[in-house]
């Protein structure tokens, strides 16, 4: 099983994640990315699916036209571990990739 990162190693982890934060209400990290359309929000989509698949990690999210909001946390964990932060970075590259700070 994977272990939960501790607050402060998240916190840690947080700094180096551009524009990502802590859930409110529960152990989880959450952004929200703005992209120029639909296409290109889906695309990102896509993209960051085939990696979460590829590491058995899938993220919450939810997609509204051009913007494509997620919640990473490992259910089996009850938090934030490792594999939340691996996402969150790869996630970050394909969103610099497409133009999104």
């Amino acid at each position: 099983m994977v272990e939960r990162l501790s607050a402060e190693a998240r916190k840690s982890a947080l700094v180096e994640l551009s524009g990502w934060a802590e859930t409110s209400g529960r152990e989880a990290i959450t952004r929200t990315f703005t992209f120029r359309d639909f296409n290109e929000a889906f695309g990102f989509m896509s993209r960051a699916a085939l990696i979460a698949e590829k590491n058995d990690h899938h993220p919450e999210w939810k997609n509204v036209y051009k913007t494509v909001e997620v919640v990473l946390a490992t259910h089996e964990a009850g938090g934030v571990t490792a594999r939340d932060i691996d996402l969150a970075k790869a996630m970050n590259a394909i969103a610099r990739q497409l133009g999104v700070a």
